[in-house]
């Protein structure tokens, strides 16, 4: 009985997850409550709470699955042979990319991400300083290989991040779509260019 129990309970969760984040997207975080989700899942609000002990833990757990698919999508680029610099290119092209898409063109995400901003601050944390880590890993490699001149390695991969902030942060790609500045390839050039790599503007 152990065994199935501990089959069903996931599934459970992840069928929570997955309604929520439709639920979210149809008619927005604040008006989506538990019994919403409850009733889409046919079982009562007792038994989601079982899992989630609040809204906002469901939320964050919501937020997670978007941001660990971004990670995700970093990692496999970070790992992949071949030079450093454009695999870097790459990664800071496709976390913006995956960032505009999933949140700036959706309102109702757009809103969900605003609350984690203001509610689950540190869910939105720990997502950039893995994100810091995985740009920081493809930096190294490139300053292993003479790519990059890097000399504080740390340092380099929070200038990146920070630098490429506008087109990483939801809110700030919102905000900043109609306002002059640089482009998004330009803004990857001038990081390049910045730690010291040749082909910055290829």
């Amino acid at each position: 009985m152990t065994l199935v129990s501990d089959h069903i309970e996931p599934d459970t969760r992840e069928r929570i997850l997955v309604v929520a984040e439709r639920l979210f997207r149809q008619i927005g975080y604040q008006k989506t409550t538990v019994a919403d989700i409850a009733k889409e899942l046919r079982m009562s609000p007792a038994n989601v709470y079982r899992f989630f002990d609040s809204k906002k833990a469901i939320h964050e757990a919501v937020a997670r699955t978007l941001m660990g698919q971004v990670e995700a999508a970093a990692l496999v680029i970070a790992d992949r042979p071949g030079p450093a610099a454009p695999r870097l290119r790459e990664m800071l092209g496709t976390i913006h990319r995956m960032n505009t898409e999933r949140y700036v063109g959706d309102s109702k995400l757009h809103e969900m991400v605003t609350v984690a901003m203001e509610q689950s601050w540190e869910v939105c944390e720990a997502h950039m300083q893995l994100i810091t880590e995985i740009i920081g890993r493809v930096i190294g490699q490139g300053a292993a290989s003479g790519e990059f001149a890097v000399r504080e390695l740390e340092l380099a991969a929070e200038c990146a991040t920070t630098a490429m902030m506008r087109f990483f942060h939801p809110q700030m790609i919102a905000q900043c779509a109609t306002k002059p500045g640089p482009t998004v390839d330009e803004m990857i050039d001038f990081v390049l260019a910045g730690l010291g790599s040749k082909g910055a503007a290829s």
